[in-house]
């Protein structure tokens, strides 16, 4: 087993950056940005269940800032497979030390460094390149029953995101998600 150097807490403690070792050689470069026992032994005991993917063609492609709610919650584990991105995950745990705040971090292929995200917190990333491949594993399928999200812009949240409104390109989806202060309580906070 090739055991990830390094699983790293963001702001938000539960939010972690996963290290892994990157083999480099005249080739190019190895890596395992999956690794169940290494993730486990690193703190992440995840049941990944379903692998997606995303193309943004262009910069300033903001998607989020998506969850699914109980019974259907998903932990993510976010990979750029290429390209890069302005990454955004928030707390919406009600009762958490940390509810309604958020943690930025940029993500890219240059790194190979996923990104877990676990249920109760809300994701979304503005890709920074052209042509941006983000790879998702997902710890429930997709249900579209219990699908949810928070306005990108939210102004409460106070994120500093790196395109302007009016030059974001936006599915109308996610125009029209509520701010966090209008949200159902969908998530508690346990404490751990």
């Amino acid at each position: 087993m090739m055991p990830f150097t390094d699983v790293i807490p963001l702001d938000i403690h539960d939010v972690k950056l996963v290290r892994p070792p990157k083999f480099r050689d005249d080739r190019g470069v190895f890596c395992e940005i999956y690794n169940r026992d290494a993730l486990s032994a690193g703190g992440i005991s995840v049941d990944f269940v379903q692998d997606n993917c995303s193309l943004s063609l262009s910069a300033g492609t903001v998607r989020g800032l998506h969850f699914q709610a109980n019974p259907k919650a998903q932990a993510k584990l976010v990979t750029v497979l290429r390209g890069r991105v302005h990454d955004v995950v928030v707390d919406c745990r009600v009762g958490s030390p940390t509810y309604g705040q958020h943690a930025v971090i940029e993500l890219s292929s240059e790194e190979w460094e996923p990104l877990c995200v676990p249920i109760g917190f809300a994701h979304g990333f503005c890709s920074l390149e052209a042509d941006t491949v983000v790879h998702y594993k997902v710890s429930a399928p997709y249900d579209r029953e219990y699908e949810g999200g928070i306005l990108w812009n939210d102004p409460d949240l106070k994120i500093a995101w790196p395109v302007a409104p009016e030059q974001v390109i936006l599915s109308d989806k996610d125009k029209q998600l509520p701010r966090l202060r209008h949200l159902a309580a969908l998530f508690s906070y346990t404490g751990t």
